[in-house]
């Protein structure tokens, strides 16, 4: 009998911000085969599940398994008739590679159900205090993979005051995303917030304007994992206190209390 495979979206990291889908499903697992964000093996461990978890995890740089084996696992463990979860990062359709993996097991005869996570582009900025979308201050929001060169679109949502750009999995083209955006007419003095480790104990967050924020990151050693949020909803004081007499282009890093 062959078993089925879901495709999980995790979250951000904690474990109680996963559905009471995921966490069932989780729970009657045989096989989870699991991303590095998210809920990573211990957190599984800790939760008393008994699956076999195989870790895929990616990190910077360096991805030991690649995504061709990674489906290969799902499809090699549901045809032997197993209970197969892929627990992933965020949403599995958010820059997840769920859809690439549910065209692969359909392919393969298997039975595949997808199960949505809180995307780490609300959530993360949610922690720090930080509405993507805030009445009066930004009513669009454009997420963007920041791996890549910018598009048009991009452009446009970077250019548009009232438009919210996150970029996930930037940290490494930060310094080439600021160029393209300055160059296309982006002002300098729009603001910028890079949040780290979103929703664990080792939070903080980085703010400065897009003209400063290369040199900011720099000087606080700012690391993947990371959201980046640009946008007038990242100005220090909106939702939360400002520091008194903050200039535009300073550092600010506020860790998680």
């Amino acid at each position: 009998m062959t078993g089925k495979v879901s495709l999980v979206g995790g979250g951000p990291g904690p474990v109680d911000l996963l559905t009471m889908r995921a966490h069932r499903l989780l729970a009657e697992a045989d096989v989870i085969v699991a991303d590095r964000l998210g809920p990573g093996p211990e957190a599984i461990a800790e939760l008393g599940w008994c699956a076999e978890v195989i870790d895929v995890g990616k990190h910077p740089g360096h991805h030991p398994v690649p995504q061709e084996r990674i489906t290969s696992l799902l499809i090699e463990h549901a045809r032997a008739g197993r209970s197969v979860v892929r627990l992933k990062g965020g949403d599995p359709f958010v820059f997840g590679r769920g859809g690439e993996e549910l065209t692969a097991c359909l392919a393969a005869g298997i039975e595949v159900e997808v199960v949505p996570g809180v995307s780490s582009a609300i959530a993360v900025p949610q922690a720090a205090g930080i509405p993507v979308t805030h009445r009066g201050t930004a009513g669009t929001v454009h997420i963007v993979h920041g791996q890549g060169p910018l598009s048009t679109a991009t452009l446009a949502a970077l250019g548009d005051s009232t438009v919210t750009t996150i970029v996930l999995m930037g940290v490494a083209g930060l310094e080439r995303l600021v160029a393209d955006a300055l160059a296309h007419g982006t002002p300098a003095s729009r603001p910028v917030a890079i949040v780290e480790d979103g929703h664990t104990d080792r939070q903080r967050t980085t703010r400065a304007s897009l003209g400063g924020i290369v040199a900011a990151a720099r000087e606080t050693g700012v690391r993947s994992p990371a959201v980046i949020v640009i946008g007038e909803v990242a100005r220090a004081g909106l939702l939360l206190p400002a520091r008194p007499s903050e200039p535009v282009d300073a550092v600010r890093v506020d860790a998680l209390a």
